[in-house]
């Protein structure tokens, strides 16, 4: 009788079956990669090999339990000076800004799922992170949740229009999408107000007043933000918000350092939630990158629009500066 009859060799296993009962035997059993190439009869290098396959074919999904970023002491620092729900701080790592960004992004992506419940109604806002959130999500089902898209859509040449954002969010949780039909910003006032007036318009504005839980972004005041760069403002519009106190927008609305809404030339011709309906949410989850939008974030804590925050450390670090 052999030694050992557990063990398997590849002539009985082979093919893509290998690479599953590889992954099952590291991931599921707890063997080590030593312990896997003895039970198949194959070298250690193979089963390297084997799971390097797996993790390509997308067979493996490994996330670290959301208590890991949100119960050690930066996320419980940053929770307490601003009254937060919670807070999920990303390690910075020894990565540029993209790696920064790119965990901020996975972070937000791992850890919203688990926020949201069966009949919750999730405004979407628009923008980068808001697209690579989405484009992070793993398809799961939440019943009978309803994405909304909380402003009008852009064209843009960076393909995270609003419409875009909402749709992939809504597609990737199996969810209804209440999408609004118009451009985010007119020409006119009159025009704008017009459009408001229309029945089909004015449902969907009604539908995303009544969302629980939104999920943003809040971009700075810079000359090269989105908001500039895809057309929503212009660089004379943009300059007379920061003129009179903005240093934030979201939803294309711009707010000053206390979060409260700022007046200006683009506000008639807006189409989409107003400011004041975005504030005191069930949960509000803001996610911030890069450091240049810390002002921005702190503002939009301060202003009453978030409950729930996904970050990285140093920015946190910027944000308690700023408390």
């Amino acid at each position: 009788m052999p030694q050992n009859s557990t063990r398997r060799s590849t002539k009985q296993i082979s093919g893509e079956d290998i690479v599953v009962e590889t992954a099952w035997l590291y991931y599921h059993d707890g063997l080590n990669q030593s312990e896997i190439a003895n039970r198949l009869l194959v070298s250690r290098a193979t089963v390297v090999n084997y799971l390097q396959e797996a993790r390509e074919r997308g067979y493996i999904h490994t996330k670290l339990s959301p208590e890991a970023f949100n119960t050690h002491r930066a996320a419980l620092d940053l929770r307490d000076r601003f009254g937060l729900k919670a807070a999920y701080i990303l390690p910075d790592g020894t990565g540029g800004q993209d790696d920064h960004a790119s965990r901020i992004i996975r972070g937000a992506a791992d850890w919203l799922p688990s926020l949201l419940e069966p009949g919750d109604r999730l405004g979407v806002a628009w923008g980068k992170t808001i697209y690579d959130v989405a484009e992070r999500l793993e398809q799961t089902t939440i019943p009978e949740l309803t994405v909304l898209q909380l402003v009008g859509s852009m064209a843009t040449p960076y393909g995270f229009s609003a419409d875009v954002c909402s749709s992939n969010v809504a597609r990737k949780f199996s969810a209804k999408c209440i999408n609004l039909h118009v451009p985010a910003i007119l020409s006119t006032a009159e025009i704008a107000a017009t459009l408001r007036a229309e029945s089909l318009i004015a449902k969907q504005l009604d539908a995303i007043n009544d969302c629980n839980k939104t999920l943003f972004a809040v971009g700075s005041c810079n000359p090269d933000s989105h908001v500039a760069s895809s057309g929503v403002a212009t660089q004379q519009e943009l300059e007379d918000y920061i003129a009179h106190g903005a240093v934030g927008v979201m939803c294309g609305r711009f707010i000053d350092a206390k979060g409260d809404p700022v007046s200006g030339p683009l506000d008639d011709r807006m189409m989409g939630i107003e400011l004041e309906e975005l504030r005191h949410r069930d949960m509000g989850i803001l996610v911030s990158v890069g450091e240049e939008r810390v002002p921005a974030a702190v503002a939009a804590i301060k202003g009453g629009y978030a409950t729930h925050v996904v970050t990285n450390q140093s920015c946190a670090a910027a944000m308690m500066d700023l408390a």
